[in-house]
């Protein structure tokens, strides 16, 4: 990070960056949120850019374009650092360069190894002053899905569960129940919109027969890809995301050897998945998930697939749902199954906690504190 004492200017203008980059959610897995702001030597914002996947071009040449000569002697505020490879499109910084930006101002490297310190570098052997450091918690966040993509070499998990405020997801175990009102569920969307896949138990399906698509009507570059982990097979062949599979991408990880099952769904064009685990393999499953260039996967249960991501320690951010009701009794299942935590040590804390209400509901999302992996315990 350099020492380099930001102005209130670098503040508003690389908060305007992250703002331009926060456009293209849905829109550019699996590569970066990134945005950009162009201002002129005389201090006026002369263009600004936001990535979008399908378009190629990436925040900082539009930006670029739009300025013009005027980007000249300039300053380029930017979300993430600029890369300096060739890939689908030429080096972002040799266009920073060619335009004769003075100053780049960005909060922090790419995670990327292609990338990581090689474009600020490339900037600085140009001649230009680089700027490192300036809201890098913010922009951090912002990316969170690209970083864990690149540092854990996986998708980035988000656990999301509804429940009462005793902590409970249903009714029974083979009851279908909604909990959420209606501001709380349009929130469950908006969350769906950020990831690429939706991913629960075949339980669930049996039970819920969910749609497990994103119905938040906001734009997005790929459908959200639905999993489900179904070591029983118990995807029924006419549910609602076998129907649909030949327009929805749908895998089912597996490790029946039921045949008839088995081949009902694939004739469905469900995308059946074995192996010696199947749905218990959670590192297998997103090892997958990951050759399939999905960056992030949101787990919405049941309560034994998100005790098994807890245990297995692969839980980047948590957000409970909770319903101000109150369930209670002996048969409702708790949120969270598995194997639990022994001892206080061992239960998972979590960190940057937020709340916010929807409704009568009320969101809370953290980050779980890292600590040692346990077992992963059989369904």
């Amino acid at each position: 990070m350099d020492n380099t004492l930001h102005t209130d200017t670098d503040f508003k203008l690389t908060a305007r960056a992250l703002e331009l980059a926060a456009r293209g959610v849905g829109q550019v897995s699996p590569n970066p949120l990134v945005g950009c702001v162009i201002v002129s030597a005389q201090g006026e914002v002369v263009g600004e850019g936001t990535y979008l996947g399908e378009q190629v071009t990436h925040a900082e040449v539009i930006a670029l374009g739009i300025a013009g000569e005027k980007a000249r002697g300039g300053t380029a505020y930017v979300s993430l650092e600029p890369h300096d490879h060739h890939g689908r499109t030429p080096p972002c910084t040799e266009a920073l360069i060619e335009a004769g930006i003075r100053r780049v101002v960005c909060p922090v490297e790419d995670p990327n190894p292609l990338v990581s310190g090689k474009g600020f570098q490339r900037l600085r052997d140009a001649g230009i002053e680089v700027d490192v450091g300036i809201l890098a918690g913010d922009a951090s966040r912002l990316n969170e899905k690209f970083v864990v993509w690149h540092q854990k070499n996986r998708p980035f998990v988000h656990l999301k569960l509804a429940m009462s405020l005793d902590g409970r997801i249903s009714l029974d175990g083979s009851v279908s129940t909604a909990l959420s009102g209606d501001p709380g569920r349009r929130r469950v969307q908006e969350i769906r919109h950020e990831h690429d896949a939706i991913l629960v138990g075949g339980n669930t399906v049996f039970v819920d027969d969910p749609s497990l698509t994103d119905r938040s009507g906001l734009p997005r570059r790929r459908q959200l890809v639905r999993v489900i982990l179904d070591n029983r097979l118990r995807t029924p062949p006419d549910s609602t995301v076998a129907k649909t599979a030949a327009e929805i991408p749908t895998l089912v990880f597996t490790n029946s050897r039921d045949d008839t099952a088995m081949l009902a769904l694939r004739h469905a064009k469900v995308d059946v998945i074995e192996s010696d685990m199947g749905g218990r393999d959670l590192e297998h499953v997103l090892a997958t998930l990951r050759e399939r260039e999905i960056q992030s996967v949101l787990v919405e249960g049941g309560t034994e697939v998100a005790g098994s991501f807890i245990d297995a320690g692969l839980v980047d951010k948590v957000t409970f749902i909770i319903s101000p009701i109150l369930i209670g009794g002996r048969v409702a299942p708790n949120a969270i199954g598995g194997m639990g935590a022994l001892e206080l040590s061992d239960t998972t804390r979590l960190t940057d906690v937020t709340i916010a209400r929807h409704g009568e509901d009320i969101e809370v999302t953290g980050y779980p504190i890292p600590k040692p992996t346990l077992g992963i315990p059989s369904e």
